[in-house]
């Protein structure tokens, strides 16, 4: 039995369902100048274009990956560099301070050297002031206890 004979008795007609003839050949060659055609002029730039783009994604994030090892990088030397200026920011803040205190001790030594010498130099003229003080009252010592005493008492006091 033929495939025609086949196809029509399936379908209970007289008519065949498929024709088979020159034309299925027809339609063939021409199924595959279309197919040769989209895939030259479509499907091959295509896939090119998906190819290029995925390329590009991956280089940005190879290159992104590096830059952020790089920033990682940097900032772990930025973090050094802070560390040691703060070491000697540190450093040096100490040293001024002991400088600082150095000079205070010295100004407080110099100050209460100059305060001992004038509170020296003030008892020695208070002291010269006393005697020379003593020295004009004493003879008239006796004159002025006898003004008092009389003044006191509110009679005359005799020697």
């Amino acid at each position: 039995m033929s495939t025609g004979v086949l196809l029509t008795a399936a379908s209970g007609a007289g008519h065949p369902l498929i024709d088979l003839d020159f034309t299925v050949f027809v339609q063939l060659l021409l199924f595959f100048i279309t197919a040769v055609a989209a895939t030259k002029l479509l499907f091959h730039p295509y896939i090119k274009m998906r190819d290029e783009r995925i390329a590009g994604i991956e280089g940005a994030r190879d290159e992104a990956t590096r830059m952020s090892a790089q920033a990682d990088a940097q900032l772990a030397e930025y973090e050094v560099k802070v560390a040691q200026a703060r070491s000697r920011a540190e450093e040096e803040r100490r040293k001024l301070r002991g400088d600082a205190a150095a000079h205070e001790r010295e100004v407080v030594d110099r100050t209460r050297a100059e305060a001992q010498a004038a509170q020296e130099q003030a008892r020695e003229t208070i002291a010269s002031e006393t005697e020379a003080a003593r020295s004009q009252l004493e003879p008239r010592a006796a004159e002025i206890a006898r003004a008092v005493a009389s003044k006191l008492l509110g009679r005359e006091v005799s020697q």
